[in-house]
């Protein structure tokens, strides 16, 4: 099972994630590009410190909304968002290879992440960015438009799910700001653990929903993200899950 985080998502002298050390545990990391997080130097150390490592590097792009955060849904026409998407690529990709790596996946961010994964005028833009800058892989949920599209496009999706997050009986995620959107420590890695050995969630409602799954996001920006993170990765060697890149 891959383990993948967000990461480089501070700006100047603000720091959110510590990044150092969630690189020594995800076998992925979402690399912010700088639209909603991130900026150069940023970009620059996180690359390189994940090519050090052989963790892979993805882009994690969103809406041009550094205020918001990205998590505010913003109505692109769709050739303005593909060619957002495409720069963000390019302009990680400059670092990723300066670091003797490369751009080996894309994942949306917050807004886009679902704004995308229902909307297929929104989630045809961001497979023209990535088919743009060149990346062939997606990262994001199974059974969204932005899955469904993506492989009529003949992309590759590496389909995702949610150590922290709660899900509903449909298998979509708990919005944020309502009951049971996040989850404990402890639930955290329960989840994570039923996720790769069975692919399946508690929904919070007490069903069993299935969710298929090659990758598991550890967020990175909580208080207790690393030790988090650190106990899943431990939980699942535990369980003979063997952590690594998805192939």
């Amino acid at each position: 099972m891959d383990l993948n985080a967000d990461l480089g998502e501070g700006f100047g002298r603000w720091v959110l994630t510590d990044d150092d050390a969630l690189l020594h545990i995800v076998t992925s990391a979402n690399v912010a590009c700088g639209f909603h997080a991130g900026d150069p130097l940023t970009l620059r150390r996180v690359t390189a410190l994940a090519a050090a490592g052989g963790v892979r590097i993805g882009a994690q792009v969103s809406y041009r909304d550094l205020a918001g955060f990205g998590r505010r849904e913003i109505d692109l026409p769709p050739e303005e968002l593909a060619a957002e998407v495409a720069y963000q690529i390019g302009a990680l990709r400059v670092f990723a290879q300066a670091a003797g790596a490369d751009v080996a996946y894309v994942k949306p961010h917050g807004a886009l992440y679902h704004r995308a994964g229902r909307d297929p005028v929104q989630a045809a833009a961001v497979i023209e960015g990535a088919t743009i800058a060149g990346v062939g892989v997606l990262l994001t949920q199974r059974g969204s438009t932005l899955d469904l599209l993506a492989a009529e496009a003949g992309l590759r999706v590496i389909g995702e799910a949610f150590a922290d997050r709660g899900y509903l009986p449909d298998g979509h995620l708990v919005p944020r700001g309502l009951p049971g959107a996040l989850l404990g420590p402890a639930e955290a890695v329960a989840q994570a653990v039923s996720l790769a050995a069975d692919g399946v969630v508690t929904a919070i409602d007490g069903t069993v929903t299935p969710v298929a799954a090659e990758s598991i996001c550890v967020h990175g920006d909580g208080p207790d993200a690393v030790a988090v993170a650190a106990s899943i990765r431990s939980a699942l060697i535990e369980r003979g899950i063997d952590v690594e890149a998805f192939s």
